[in-house]
Order: C-alpha cells, then structure tokens, then sequence
C-alpha cells in the first residue's frame, strides 16, 4: 500500500466512521478501487480504527474526563449507571469478536456484493429511523444492550456502525442528542482494545506483513483529522434530524457496489 493510498484510506476512514455510511464498507470499496488489496487490509482497519477512537475522545474529553470523576466517587449516580450501559452494550461484540473473529476476517476482501447487500440494509434501517416519532428518554438498560447488538452486526462490512447504533437507540426513543453521545462513546473501549491487541500481534511477528510503517502513520493521522471533523459534524446532523440523505447514499452505493460486484 503506497503512501497516497493511505492518505485517501485513511481520509475515507474519517469521514465514514462517523457519518452512516459504513466505514468498513467504504474502506473495502476503495481498497478494490485502488487495487490496494493485501493480507495486510485488516491490520490497515484497525489502526485507521484506532484514529477515530482517539478523535471520538477528543471531541468528548469533557464528558469522559466529567463520567471518570464521578465514577471514582463510587456512588450510584447518573455517570455510574451511564458507564455501566456502556458496558452492557459491550457484551454482544465481545461475543462476536472471542467467538467469530476468524469468520469475520474471512469477510474483509473486496466482497462488493457483500458490501453492497449491507449498504442498503443500512439505508434501510436509517430510512425507518427518520420516520420514527422523536423521542426524549435517555438509553436504558436493557435499551443499551439491544444497542449493543445492532452493534455487533457492524462488523460486517457495509453495516455502518454508527448508524446502526444511532438508528437503534432512536427507534427506541431516545433523544437525538443522547442517542448519538451514547453511540459514539459505546465504541470506545471495543475498538482501543481490539486495536491494541492487533498492534502486539503486528509488533510480535512484523515480518509477516507487508505494509509499511509510513503508510500506517499516514493512514492514522488522516483518519484522525478527518474523523474529528465528522464526529462534530455528525453530533449537528443528528440533532437535526437529517438521516435520510444518508439513507439515500447508501441506496445508491449500495446498488453500485452489487452491480459492480
């Protein structure tokens, strides 16, 4: 994977992780596009991954700096109940991450069909979303983990995650704000350690793969500079109410990529 490849991955990694659009389905997309297409694709995701959950902490820093003071309070208040949600969301990928982490690897080459199948559930689950009464509850318990579970799914690629999530907890009758709060901060501990625990792999047996270390330097700083535009973007089209015309992108790339595929 050359440097410029990187850069442009790495810019749609950005833009898609927190727009809902899918970014797994758009980095399977332009890898074909591009031909840069490896054993190393996976590892290339996961550190662009990794930007994007280190951009979600800095739009957030407040709000998680505020939840960890509270926390080690160690009382049953509201940053205590929120974190525990969190952590009940988390339970359906960790399943899917421990129990299919094979199968899911097995799903990351250039599938269009597959990408594109899912693209349009994703338009599909958006459209629905939108047209759903607006809310003002804040995620429940059991709320959280269904929320978890639409997570899960996200790890196919095409299924957007934030999507899935925000469209979820709307569907369920959260407020739109605390709907996209809830989904961008669910994400954080899942995909810091699945990234963590990807670059020990790389660090152990580099020889093994053949992407260089520039091109994943590039990829992370693009995918952070772009994700933490999106991510403040994304928080004001939420609120707005404005999911349909990404409901149409999917429809069409969606069709698109099957065509192509």
């Amino acid at each position: 994977m050359s440097w410029i490849e990187a850069l442009i991955l790495g810019i749609i990694q950005g833009l898609t992780e927190f727009l809902p659009v899918s970014s797994s389905g758009h980095l399977e997309i332009g890898s074909v596009l591009l031909n840069a297409q490896s054993s190393d694709n996976l590892l290339f995701a996961v550190v662009v991954h990794l930007a994007t959950a280190l951009a979600t902490i800095a739009v957030f820093k407040n709000d998680i700096v505020g939840l960890l003071k509270d926390i080690f309070k160690f009382e049953w208040n509201e940053s205590t109940q929120f974190a525990t949600k969190i952590l009940l969301s988390m339970i359906p990928v960790f399943v899917v991450a421990v129990f299919f982490k094979d199968e899911i690897e097995t799903l990351f080459t250039g599938n269009l069909v597959l990408v594109g199948s899912m693209l349009l559930i994703t338009g599909a689950l958006l459209l629905f979303a939108h047209y759903k009464k607006d809310g003002n509850k804040s995620v429940g318990f059991i709320g959280a983990l269904i929320i978890g579970i639409a997570q899960a799914f996200a790890v196919l690629p095409g299924v957007s995650r934030s999507g899935s999530t925000i469209a979820t907890a709307l569907i369920l009758g959260a407020e739109r704000s605390k709907a996209a709060r809830f989904s961008f901060l669910m994400v954080l501990i899942p995909i810091l350690g699945a990234s963590l625990l990807e670059l020990l792999d790389y660090a152990d047996d580099t020889a093994a793969h053949t992407i260089g270390g520039s091109s994943l330097v590039i990829g992370f700083l693009a995918a952070f500079l772009s994700g933490y535009i999106a991510c403040k973007w994304m928080i004001t089209i939420v609120r707005k109410g404005k999911l349909t015309y990404f409901a149409i992108y999917c429809f069409i790339i969606g069709t698109i990529a099957i065509i192509a595929g």
